[in-house]
C-alpha cells in the first residue's frame, strides 16, 4: 500500500473519535484532582504509546496464533466502534472498567481511557486498509493531540463547561457510528466469500 497524506489524515480523525480525548476531559480533570492536581503526561503518553504502536505491529501476528483473519477482526471492530458511538451519545455505559483507583493516574488515562480496547480494535481493523506507515502516522498525531488536552485541562474546563463537553462527546458519537457502518460494508464480503465457497 503507498502512503498518502488523505489516508493518514482520515485514520487521525477516526482515531480522534475513538479516543474522544475532548469527550473524556470530565475523567481527566477528576483523576487529575485525585492525583493531587497533577499528571505524569509524558509518562502517560509514552505508555499510551507502547500499547498502540506494539498492537499495530504485533496484533496481526497474535490474530494469526487465534487462526482469525484480519478482515474477520475488522467487521468485529466496525460492531465494537458502533457500540461505542451509541455509548457517547445515549450517555448508557457499554464497555465498563474495573474501577481499580490503586493503579494511579497512568492506568486509567493511558489504558483504557486513551489506549483502550475499542482504539487497539480500530487500529488491527485499519491494517485490512491501510499502510502501517499510515496508521503510525495517525498514531502519533493523536498522542500529540491527547498531550495537548492533558496539559491543557484547566483551559478546557474553564472554557467549554459541562453542556459544551457533553455536545462534543455525542457529536463525535454520530461521526463514529457512520465511520463504523462504513468499515462494516467494506469488510463484509469477508463472509459473503466463506458462504460462496
Amino acid at each position: 500500500m503507498n502512503f498518502t497524506l488523505g489516508n493518514m489524515l482520515s485514520i487521525s480523525f477516526t482515531l480522534f473519535a475513538v479516543i474522544d480525548a475532548m469527550g473524556s476531559i470530565p475523567l481527566f480533570i477528576s483523576i487529575k484532582r485525585k492525583s493531587g492536581g497533577e499528571l505524569d503526561v509524558k509518562r502517560i503518553i509514552f505508555f499510551s504509546g507502547l500499547i498502540m504502536i506494539a498492537f499495530l505491529f504485533l496484533g496481526s501476528q497474535i490474530l494469526k496464533m487465534l487462526g482469525v483473519d484480519v478482515k474477520s477482526f475488522a467487521v468485529a471492530g466496525s460492531i465494537v466502534l458502533f457500540l461505542f458511538g451509541f455509548e457517547m451519545i445515549s450517555g448508557h455505559e457499554v464497555f465498563k472498567g474495573d474501577g481499580d483507583k490503586r493503579l494511579g493516574a497512568i492506568v486509567p488515562i493511558a489504558f483504557p481511557l486513551i489506549a483502550g480496547s475499542a482504539t487497539l480494535t480500530t487500529i488491527i481493523s485499519f491494517k485490512a486498509i491501510y499502510s502501517e506507515l499510515e496508521i503510525l502516522g495517525g498514531i502519533l498525531i493523536n498522542l500529540i493531540f491527547a498531550y495537548l488536552v492533558l496539559t491543557s485541562l484547566k483551559w478546557f474546563e474553564k472554557m467549554l463547561g459541562p453542556g459544551g463537553i457533553n455536545a462534543v462527546r455525542k457529536f463525535f458519537g454520530v461521526i463514529l457510528i457512520a465511520i463504523a457502518v462504513k468499515m462494516f460494508g467494506e469488510n463484509i464480503d469477508v463472509f459473503s466469500a466463506s458462504f460462496n465457497k
